[in-house]
């Protein structure tokens, strides 16, 4: 997926036209970005080649990816415009050497499926910890100018009052779970990024993503914004594991990478921002039924706790209502709300990459 689709080609244009994003400063830099290949890590990658292209200056983007040969043809297109891209093969726990300088980071690996946080809780937290631990060595070794941390709102834990939550705001987490796995690792890694930045000046700064979706999502993603958006254009009823009362909010894809971008060049060094579209709070349930609306399903139905106890595999119930205005003071605002994007993320589903 790259300018050939139509969608993401918009979302490219968009980013690189808002004057707020201080692009000019990455002319001549080298932004190295881990996860180059999942989701968020790619478009990333994109925006930054889409806008050197455009605007005919030189940024070089330097991608750590664990197959070099499913990388090069995710980014065929990119290199065959002549983007400035480089890989190196190699996975965040055995770091492989960076001969290059690099100027910035954005850290985006990481598991993100419920099921492998309870099936593989050690696999989970270790390669968090240790993941983070190697790229904050790679910023002090370099020199790094920038480097963002992509967390996640499950740092939060289980929050059981509606009020809005800022950075300081966090809950509880039982730390003998292994779903927990996931959201102590974020924990952990976070708190070591302000270890690295406190003790060795490294400017990393965290950026807490809400749910993110949008171009990119393959058809066959586990996710449950995936599986609801595949029943609905299915017309075929949702049927949710849970009771459906969780409360969160979601972040299109490319807003969450003008956040990154943003906090790169002007994040404070060792903090942390929430990052979510404020319009897109509601619970699991009324998105379900929000995403049959929007897809052209009125007639099909929202299930709840299908499928007997699933206890332990899902974030427990609670209240993810993130304050945002932290990030928002710096300039940055989310353009695309929840049912557009679903619409945008679908039209690219028969485009991903099998």
């Amino acid at each position: 997926m790259w300018i050939e689709n139509d969608t993401f080609r918009e979302d490219l244009e968009r980013i690189c036209d808002s004057t707020y994003l201080p692009w000019a400063e990455l002319e001549g830099k080298t932004v190295f970005i881990t996860g180059a290949t999942g989701l968020i890590g790619y478009t990333a990658a994109s925006a930054f080649m889409f806008y050197a292209l455009r605007s005919g200056c030189r940024i070089d983007v330097l991608l750590l990816v664990r197959d070099e040969e499913r990388a090069r043809r995710l980014f065929k297109g990119q290199m065959n415009d002549g983007c400035n891209c480089r890989f190196i093969e190699g996975s965040l726990e055995k770091m492989p050497s960076v001969p290059s300088p690099v100027d910035y980071i954005i850290h985006c690996a990481c598991p993100t499926d419920s099921a492998f946080f309870t099936t593989n809780p050690t696999e989970t937290i270790c390669s968090i910890f240790i993941g983070t631990r190697n790229v904050l060595a790679l910023a002090r070794d370099k020199k790094a100018s920038g480097m963002v941390y992509l967390s996640s709102m499950e740092v939060y834990g289980q929050v059981k009052c509606r009020e809005k939550l800022g950075e300081q705001d966090l809950g509880y987490i039982n730390p003998l779970s292994v779903r927990s796995s996931y959201s102590e690792g974020k924990r952990m890694a976070e708190n070591l990024c302000c270890a690295y930045a406190h003790q060795y000046d490294v400017p990393v700064t965290i950026v807490r993503l809400a749910q993110t979706f949008g171009p990119g999502v393959k058809s066959t993603d586990s996710r449950v914004f995936a599986y609801m958006a595949r029943c609905a254009l299915a017309c075929q009823d949702i049927h949710l594991k849970t009771s459906g009362l969780k409360e969160n909010m979601y972040l299109y894809t490319m807003d969450a990478v003008s956040a990154i971008l943003m906090l790169l060049l002007r994040g404070t060094r060792g903090d942390a921002y929430n990052a979510a579209n404020e319009s897109t709070y509601c619970s699991i349930k009324d998105m379900a039924r929000t995403v049959l609306d929007t897809l052209g399903a009125p007639s099909a139905k929202v299930c709840t706790n299908v499928g007997g106890d699933n206890q332990g595999l899902y974030r427990p119930e609670g209240y993810l209502n993130l304050n945002v205005e932290k990030l928002k003071a710096l300039g940055w605002r989310p353009m695309v709300n929840l049912p557009e994007m679903y619409l945008r993320m679908v039209k690219t589903f028969s485009n991903t990459e099998s």
